[in-house]
């Protein structure tokens, strides 16, 4: 099993439960392919610097999992079939940093 960090940014006009909804979708994915999901992280809606798709802003969830190349398979293949999702990004790491959250609010 392999580390990765996933990212995808969904659509500005979903309400919260359906982003909640595709947050379910993906972990549940990772998890029925013998994944292991280890950390999801809501970055929230983000300005974009210049229009994607004719949108503005996204919403950004990131997750921090376990998995191989069957699980990035079964992400790749949900992803690009769903409507919801602008884009998305996969990276494989030899370890993962679950301490640190890079876009959290400030409290």
């Amino acid at each position: 099993m392999n580390y990765y960090e996933h990212t995808f940014i969904a659509k500005q006009d979903l309400t919260s439960k359906d982003i909640n909804s595709l947050k379910d979708k993906y972990a549940e994915i990772i998890k029925t392919t013998e994944g292991k999901v280890h950390k999801i992280e809501e970055w929230g809606l983000l300005n974009f610097a210049r229009k994607l798709k004719n949108h503005n802003k996204g919403y950004y969830v990131h997750y921090k999992f376990e998995g191989s190349g069957k699980t990035l398979d079964e992400i790749k293949k949900k992803i690009n079939i769903d409507d919801k999702i602008l884009k998305y990004l996969t990276i494989k790491y030899k370890k993962l940093d679950l301490k640190n959250e890079y876009f959290k609010k400030k409290e």
